[in-house]
């Protein structure tokens, strides 16, 4: 039986980092964004949902979604918010679930990369979770000059989404993204060798 590592973070706080730095060590990541993705694409089972729901003005003329106004149409609404949790959020659930037990079979140690990983109940999926933390306006400011926001439309983003001082309480980790590259990198390292980071109260 592998041990399965849950990788979390919030939009911006620099779990690409992380994981890329994982896959380099030549460990298996599962990101689920990236599957999301898959999904999303014309004919994934996303895509036909997301059409049905909110109509062809989601589909750009090249046949593949619009997800500036896919995002916008959903985080603008929170009954569309609650509607894409329920109803994405099973698919999205179905699909992981079958590669983790894949994987299962043939890692001894894998990682899954879940952005919302404790609000959509993933925790208890996982031997250990790592939390990406970063200073709040250390991530507003990041997110703003990442997806070129508004102050106004980065914070009403991560409004959305639990803060992660919330989810520091509950993950087993937590890695400090505060610093340069290389402290958070050598706080991976530390955890892939049994150690606990340093950023633990």
């Amino acid at each position: 039986m592998g041990k399965i590592i849950g990788i979390t973070g919030g939009i911006a706080s620099g779990k690409s980092t992380v994981t890329n730095f994982l896959r380099e060590q030549g460990f298996q990541v599962v990101d689920a964004d990236a599957v999301v993705h898959q999904l999303q694409r014309p004919g994934g089972r996303l895509y036909q949902l997301l059409v049905q729901h909110f109509g062809q003005e989601i589909i750009l003329e090249n046949g593949e979604l619009n997800r500036p106004l896919l995002a916008s149409l959903i985080f603008s609404n929170p009954e569309e918010q609650e509607w894409s949790k329920q109803t994405q959020g099973e698919i999205i659930r179905e699909e992981l679930s079958a590669l983790r037990e894949q994987l299962v079979q043939t890692e001894a140690i894998f990682f899954m990369d879940i952005p919302l990983l404790f609000e959509q109940n993933y925790a208890n999926w996982f031997d250990e979770t790592w939390l990406v933390y970063v200073n709040r306006d250390v991530q507003v400011e990041r997110f703003m000059k990442r997806d070129h926001l508004s102050k106004e439309v980065a914070e009403s983003r991560l409004a959305a989404q639990w803060s992660l001082e919330e989810k520091k309480k509950l993950a087993s980790h937590v890695l400090d993204n505060n610093g340069s590259r290389d402290q958070l990198v050598g706080q991976v390292v530390k955890l892939l060798e049994g150690g606990d980071s340093c950023a633990r109260d």
